[in-house]
């Protein structure tokens, strides 16, 4: 555990928490904010900072509940759909433990999650360098 992490904390039992699952790795809860109405966190027991520092069995543990939560969600409050989000690095990720957000989505929420739509505006050269730089990568 980390000193001062929050969600090692509530995995403790240190800081209280409307925990909605839990298993011998895993945790979800509700997210204090409820951005919207069931928005849930589901962190790792395991301390680990981001996605670039989980190791895979980590993040199998984390994802292989995701489906079981979000299904959980959806039967309990017929949302028309369902967020799932995960930030990393600053400025984005408010806390340093790696989560991912389960966000249910209602008719006029307020929530505004969007990406700028490119579609034919990038020339194959530029999508072929993409690819080569992550291949380069990996």
């Amino acid at each position: 555990m980390e000193n001062e992490c929050i969600f090692c904390k509530i995995d403790q039992g240190e800081i209280p928490s409307y925990t909605i699952y839990e298993d011998d790795y895993v945790r979800a809860f509700l997210d204090i904010t409820q951005g919207t109405k069931g928005h849930t966190l589901i962190i790792p027991k395991k301390h680990v900072k981001n996605v670039y520092e989980t190791d895979p069995e980590t993040i199998n543990h984390v994802f292989s509940v995701v489906p079981k939560i979000a299904r959980a969600l959806r039967d309990a409050f017929n949302p028309i759909g369902l967020n799932i989000v995960n930030n990393n690095d600053e400025p984005l990720q408010s806390v340093f433990h790696f989560h991912v957000h389960l966000i249910p989505r209602y008719e006029d929420d307020g929530m505004v999650l969007k990406t700028e739509n490119n579609y034919g505006k990038i020339s194959t050269e530029t999508f072929n360098s993409l690819v080569e730089k992550i291949q380069e990568n990996l």
